[in-house]
């Protein structure tokens, strides 16, 4: 059965982004240094050791379920999120722009996010739904439909920009599965207590 794991790298403050997060500038000013801990000094994606491991994992999800913002900040990653050949289901209130035809990968979802989710997870099979976005991730909680969280929780300040968890209409209690500390982040895996 699959499993829907948002993934995302957060400062100690609690953004995903830095400051000026916006089309011409994905993630904002200063928003590699969130995910340094996946590169290498080349900017490749690690291969090996805990983070080589980590990004291993989710490449293997079967499905990726994003936000509109997220997904057409990055162009929908061309069409194929990081060469892994999986559907991508955009969670979005209006019609994809026509451009998005070009990518036959990708699916625009209008009619929510339990929606969105049952059809990232039926064609992720028995692999997980990899899930992007603040909104969507805030969407996918209060829905009850996201299973768990993976944070890279990278040890610096931001002081500004988008934060992951702005405002969640009630307390979230979560269970500690995994943690994994490095040098360049701690990385954290809980599981949404029902």
């Amino acid at each position: 059965m699959s499993v829907s794991v948002l993934d995302m790298s957060v400062s100690l403050d609690g953004y995903i982004a830095g400051p000026n997060d916006e089309p011409g500038n994905p993630g904002g000013d200063g928003f590699i240094r969130l995910h340094e801990w996946g590169l290498t000094p080349e900017g490749r994606f690690r291969e090996s050791g805990p983070a080589g491991k980590l990004l291993s994992e989710i490449h293997e999800a079967g499905a990726v379920l994003s936000g509109r913002r997220t997904a057409e900040q990055v162009d929908h990653w061309g069409g194929d999120h990081h060469g892994t050949g999986v559907p991508i289901f955009v969670l979005s209130h209006r019609p994809p722009h026509p451009s998005v035809a070009n990518y036959p990968l990708v699916t625009y979802v209008t009619d929510g996010i339990a929606g969105a989710m049952a059809q990232a997870k039926a064609a992720a099979g028995d692999r997980n739904v990899h899930v992007i976005g603040a909104y969507t991730a805030r969407r996918a909680i209060e829905a009850g439909v996201l299973d768990e969280l993976q944070l890279h929780q990278v040890p610096v300040l931001f002081g500004g920009g988008r934060r992951l968890f702005d405002v969640l209409p009630s307390r979230v209690e979560l269970d500690i599965l995994r943690v994994i500390d490095t040098p360049e982040a701690t990385h954290i895996r809980y599981r949404i207590r029902r």
